[in-house]
């Protein structure tokens, strides 16, 4: 796929989020950098030790667990829904189209939260973590997609 000068390219993970815009053209993409951000996310077990809860019925002597939060996994969706609001910021001042570049997991969640005026700009979402890559290989994903 080609991309258009001006097109903007989101590429997050659960802890890293670049936005980009193509500096070059359609054949030979030149991506700068408009936006970056990390943070930190440990394993949930480095973020909670607390044993999971109990439930006691007032019926009779059974007992139930709760499940085990998931921190990492909740700050993978926190982290998420701020790079849809960066890219909705980025977005009001760009004019170009956008590619989103996420997990595919990740994928579900920031499509709930791109808003109207990015959903309608959006022509392509490109199931991968490349948010620890070079931009040689950024630009080779977007090439390959749909290819």
């Amino acid at each position: 796929m080609q991309i258009a000068n001006g097109t903007l390219i989101l590429v997050v993970d659960g802890a890293k989020m670049l936005i980009f815009r193509n500096e070059g053209d359609e054949k030979y993409a030149v991506l700068s950098t408009l936006e970056h951000e990390e943070t930190l996310n440990p394993r949930t077990s480095d973020q909670g030790s607390d044993a999971p809860g109990r439930s006691f019925s007032s019926m009779d002597n059974r007992r139930s667990a709760y499940g085990d939060t998931d921190w990492h996994h909740q700050a993978q969706e926190k982290f998420a829904v701020g790079a849809a609001e960066k890219l909705r910021h980025v977005a009001q001042s760009e004019t170009g189209s956008v590619v989103v570049i996420a997990p595919p997991r990740m994928l579900g969640t920031l499509r709930r939260h791109y808003g109207a005026a990015v959903e309608q700009r959006v022509i392509a979402e490109i199931a991968k973590d490349l948010a620890g890559h070079v931009t040689e290989d950024i630009s080779r994903a977007i090439a390959a997609y749909g290819a």
